[in-house]
């Protein structure tokens, strides 16, 4: 069987096992190709990851807008190969057509669009205006602080243009661009504790017991309404998603809880807004509580205007149906991009089966993304 030149890179790069933060040369291969198409390679290996930034400058010698393809090398674990119907660094393309293995939807399907849009656009547009740039890291689906949010701090240092970006996280829901993200909630995480006194169960009036005090207080930030969001953006959630407290034992009352939860805000609230609520509500009821905040990102939005207008004029000419923006789901490296002042928007494949056991990609879908790819290239730099 004959591959397309996407499909036959996305299975080079799928057979690469870089399960985060390893690269697995996958990055190496990446910076082979763009090399051979002219662009200046910057590899910068930070800590334990590796990431790399790429330019090619058109015929303006850079001084017009640049044009970023944004991702990622590393995947996560495949829990057992042995639930896989075939083995997840195989590759291969199945009887139904979907294009088999861990990364051919979260995001090395993605990548190799890019790659392949890029060459093709830079064939037919050598002297094309403005720059094309890549930002890729190894370390998105990790704790993501020493890829992309460490390049952006150095691109930010040196005062590096960057215009629009194209992250290529898969953004479609049931056919390929009938979706695209505009932007992303913030994400603010906790550890909650709630300090009690330990006894026995039988002299509950010697002991303190921090579960049954934080109940009340946990229920309300649960009921809470934080924001009506907007627009753009649904409400602010709040969510728990761990709750740990005593000793194992049946007759111990335990000395303190610990409560993990997080928001998802809108641009209708502020970190530190969601932080002084919920210290309020803490001391309302009368606990003896702390608080570890960590901030994993803010809200970023990508208003209708130049990029988000040529994505969406190309999904239309490649596959006929018009995209929805949404800022659904979770994070992305998106949000560190775009605290460059730059245009962000998530467009990739279907996103039914990422991290799952047997993930996988209708392959004919990657030769549809390449080619919306290339025609925003063509929209905004040729």
């Amino acid at each position: 069987m004959s591959l397309s030149p996407t499909l036959a890179l996305a299975c080079e790069l799928i057979r690469r096992p870089s399960v985060t933060p390893v690269d697995a040369d996958c990055q190496q291969l990446m910076m082979q190709r763009l090399a051979a198409c002219g662009f200046d390679l910057e590899p910068m290996r930070i800590e334990e990851v590796d990431n790399f930034w790429a330019r090619r400058a058109g015929r303006d010698g850079g001084a017009g807008p640049v044009l970023c393809f944004a991702g990622h090398t590393d995947v996560v674990p495949t829990g057992p190969e042995q639930a896989w119907q075939h083995l997840p660094f195989d590759a291969l393309i199945d009887a139904n057509g979907m294009l088999c293995g861990r990364g051919a939807a979260d995001m090395k399907g993605s990548l190799a669009a890019m790659i392949i849009a890029t060459e093709r656009f830079v064939a037919e547009h050598p002297d094309h205006r403005g720059s094309i740039a890549y930002l890729i890291t190894s370390d998105e689906e990790g704790p993501a602080q020493h890829g992309t949010k460490a390049v952006v701090e150095r691109l930010r240092a040196r005062n590096e243009r960057l215009d629009w970006c194209i992250v290529g996280e898969p953004s479609s829901t049931t056919l390929v661009g009938d979706v695209v993200k505009n932007g992303r909630r913030g994400s603010l995480g906790a550890v909650l504790r709630v300090r009690g006194v330990q006894g026995h169960v039988a002299y509950p009036h010697l002991a303190k017991n921090p579960i049954h005090l934080a109940a009340p207080a946990l229920a309300e930030l649960a009921a809470e309404h934080w924001d009506d969001g907007n627009a753009f953006f649904p409400p602010t959630s709040f969510q728990i998603s761990n709750i740990n407290g005593g000793t194992g034992a049946t007759n111990v009352i335990p000395g303190e809880l610990v409560v993990v939860f997080n928001f998802r805000f809108s641009t209708e609230s502020t970190p530190e807004g969601l932080q002084q609520r919920v210290a309020a509500i803490l001391d309302k009821h009368g606990l003896d509580w702390h608080v570890d905040w960590a901030l994993s990102g803010l809200p970023f939005l990508t208003e209708p205007g130049e990029l988000l207008d040529a994505v969406a004029a190309s999904i239309q000419a490649v596959t006929g149906r018009k995209t929805q923006p949404s800022t659904s789901g979770g994070t992305s490296d998106g949000r560190f991009i775009a605290t460059l002042g730059t245009q962000v928007v998530e467009l990739g494949p279907v996103n039914a089966t990422i991290h799952q056991v047997n993930e996988r990609v209708l392959a004919s879908d990657l030769d549809l993304l390449s080619e919306i790819y290339y025609q925003t290239l063509v929209r905004l730099l040729a």
